[in-house]
């Protein structure tokens, strides 16, 4: 599993990683700063949805990933973030929850 370092997060990898509603969900359950087991923290989203958005999440830098036994467990990496782009997280945390139209499905809301 692969985590960029701090100096290798990108600010358009790390918008286009929250640009989504269901990952924006993730970074504000994982707001704590509290290690989480993967199936806990969004539990109405299907696993295999949500293992396109640990990837991309932890691609862009955002959560880091660590495995223990059969379980993966996340945590925010507030502290990487803050110290790149001050504020973001809170500016991440301040925002209402993206509204998915009626009718759409999580990912083509992330669309309009």
């Amino acid at each position: 599993m692969l985590h960029p370092s701090r100096d290798q997060i990108q600010l358009v990898d790390v918008f286009a990683a929250l640009g989504h509603p269901v990952r924006a969900q993730i970074v504000r359950a994982l707001a704590s700063g509290e290690e989480r087991f993967c199936g806990e923290v969004v539990p109405d989203v299907p696993k295999s949805t949500l293992t396109g958005h640990w990837r991309a999440l932890r691609e862009a830098g955002v959560i880091c990933q660590r495995p223990e036994g059969r379980k993966l467990f996340i945590r925010l990496r507030r502290d990487d973030l803050d110290a790149r782009f001050p504020g973001l997280v809170e500016l991440v945390l301040a925002e209402a929850p993206l509204e998915v139209p009626a009718g759409r499905s999580a990912d083509e809301g992330a669309a309009v």
